[in-house]
């Protein structure tokens, strides 16, 4: 499967700064270069496999081609919708949050 570039709205790069801010916060470096890691992998796996993402959200929320996929041992998911050519990032969110409200 050919890869497609992942591309991240302004939200998207501002959550993943959030992310590591708070992390980086709490005197957690290792947690934060980690989740760089992880999200480097999980952006990379959505790129090649954009339907492995859960559809879930796009149903709740009436958002058709919404998918979403877990960032590896964090609490995050990302959210994104695939176009033609490339993947289109909308947001990457804590687990934990109002995931309808956020994606409103």
């Amino acid at each position: 499967m050919k890869q497609k570039p992942v591309i991240p709205r302004a939200r998207a790069v501002q959550d993943f700064q959030d992310a590591v801010d708070f992390y980086l916060s709490e005197g957690a470096e290792k947690a934060a270069m980690g989740f760089v890691d992880a999200l480097e992998r999980a952006l990379g796996h959505i790129g090649r496999y954009p339907f492995s993402g859960s559809p879930r959200y796009a149903h709740e929320l009436d958002l058709p081609g919404l998918r979403s996929w877990p960032v590896a041992r964090y609490p995050y998911l990302i959210f994104f919708v695939e176009g033609d050519d490339h993947l289109d990032v909308w947001r990457i969110l804590h687990g934990q949050r109002d995931i309808p409200a956020s994606l409103a």
